[in-house]
């Protein structure tokens, strides 16, 4: 015994010496990065022997990856550091785990939701083999099944437990607190009525104030939510207030319009839940309303031509702006995406031009007379603003359709949950979640963040939850 513990000891001190030897090597080439190497071996034993620990490292380092360009600007290739090796590596034991253990919870994978995402990466794949740009499309299907491997699947089984849920809400919380620090210390420095300031402000942490705005959002309404449950003490209910506070100041400072207009709708649809409101009377008022639209199109095009107010920093002239179509140069860059993929659409209505190219293709599609002085021909400046008409342009009507049946399908299942007698803990939690998807729904018009880290954990994390609860914890009864 005394003579293999010794061999134990040779070795550790020969790893060890050998170890700090070629680093120091490396560190004379001022090559720095062999340092990672004890860091890597410790993802590997914690993705072997607690997966838990590793999905809390993930949630928590999310808001505060940055772009592997911020390290080496030359790479053709970009990837989130440190979160997007992680989810590769998740993605790979969840692989193995169905492969290799067959353990993994078939609710889970037969649920009706489920399915539709079976049809997206499906849907995805095909459209990845037709695409104009292979090389693009597969990266975007790759980084999606990352995605929805660990931020749905891996998530709907670790949150048959809520506390498991309340945690990966609390460690993303706690490191965007951290960020909105950064973000308001750099507005400090411009003055916070700077508005073109808080475009930039959280980069390279967000990739713009749009993105920072909708996380904000999603986070805002599971806080809120948070304070309802008896499971919390008045001293953490009062570190929640805390949270809420420095969010709302960061939404304020944001200049964020999008995350405005889906806060509002969300409050609607809080309202609407808590009046039980019958599906059929909604469903007439948005019939009504749309058809009115379609009716007075041209009478509301001339009206909102009218309206010449830019972005500000007044709160009122801010919410003005919205509408203006006519000078506000983040409106009508809006609209030149959206005409684009339009026109991508018509010229391939099914299968489109491939996932992720969106970027890279709609410069053709252009007209001058629609450019704007933010308008480029690059592909430099982000994707179609929308996350129904990107796909509608890079995947088809398949595409787009596939987008709104899993936000029905989702919505679907969350009202029918709420209307049973769920334990209190899970319907207030429930209400947060599905307030907090509706504003992301709603931000999706106007913006489309699904291909990063950032958002990707709150939306697919927040759908997983209300799967969750659907698989779990639908046959409980509410505490009287």
């Amino acid at each position: 015994m005394v003579q293999f513990l010794s061999k134990k000891i040779i070795w550790f001190y020969i790893i060890t010496i050998g170890f700090l030897v070629i680093n120091a090597y490396f560190i004379f080439k001022e090559n720095y990065y062999f340092l990672l190497i004890p860091l890597v071996v410790l993802i590997i034993m914690l993705a072997i022997y607690s997966i838990e620990k590793l999905v809390y490292i993930l949630a928590f380092f999310v808001p505060l990856s940055l772009p592997l360009s911020e390290f080496i600007p030359s790479l053709d290739v970009n990837l989130f550091l440190p979160t997007e090796p992680l989810l590769f590596g998740l993605l790979i034991l969840f692989i193995a785990k169905l492969l290799y253990e067959g353990s993994f919870d078939k609710r889970i994978l037969t649920h009706p939701v489920s399915i539709i995402i079976y049809l997206q990466l499906l849907w995805i794949f095909i459209t990845s083999l037709t695409s104009t740009m292979p090389v693009v499309s597969f990266k975007f299907l790759v980084s999606r099944l990352w995605f929805v491997a660990t931020f749905f699947f891996l998530f709907v089984y670790f949150f048959r437990n809520p506390a498991e849920f309340r945690k990966i809400i609390w460690l993303y919380a706690s490191a965007l607190i951290i960020v909105i620090g950064y973000a308001l210390n750099r507005h400090a420095g411009y003055g916070f009525f700077d508005q073109e300031a808080a475009n930039f402000v959280v980069n390279p942490l967000y990739n713009d104030h749009t993105a920072y705005g909708a996380a904000l959002a999603m986070i805002l309404t599971i806080l809120i939510s948070f304070l309802f449950l008896k499971e919390y003490s008045v001293r953490t209910k009062l570190i929640i207030v805390a949270f809420l506070i420095i969010v709302l100041i960061a939404i304020i400072l944001s200049y964020t319009r999008a995350t405005w207009v889906s806060m509002a709708i969300g409050l609607i649809f809080a309202l609407i839940m808590a009046f039980k409101i019958k599906f059929k009377y909604i469903a007439t008022f948005v019939i009504i309303v749309f058809s009115l639209t379609a009716l007075f199109w041209s009478n509301i095009v001339m009206e909102l031509e009218k309206n010449r107010q830019d972005s500000s920093s007044d709160f009122a002239k801010q919410l003005q702006s919205i509408s203006n179509i006519t000078t506000d140069a983040s409106n009508l860059e809006r609209l030149n995406r959206w005409n684009c993929a339009l026109r991508m659409f018509n010229e391939k209505p099914v299968f489109g031009w491939g996932p992720g190219t969106f970027m890279f293709q709609y410069a053709p599609f252009q007209m001058s007379y629609e450019k704007t002085i933010i308008s480029t021909n690059a592909g430099d400046k982000g994707n179609a603003h929308s996350e129904y008409l990107g796909p509608l342009s890079e995947s088809g009507i398949p595409g787009m359709a596939l987008m709104i049946a899993l936000i029905i399908t989702s919505l679907y299942y969350a009202v029918k949950l709420y209307r049973k007698n769920l334990r209190r803990e899970i319907k207030v939690m429930l209400l947060g979640v599905m307030i907090g998807l509706i504003t992301y729904y709603v931000h999706g018009i106007l913006n489309n963040f699904l291909d990063t880290d950032k958002l990707s954990i709150l939306f697919w994390g927040f759908t997983a939850f209300i799967v969750a609860c659907d698989i779990y914890h639908s046959e409980e009864v509410k505490n009287i």
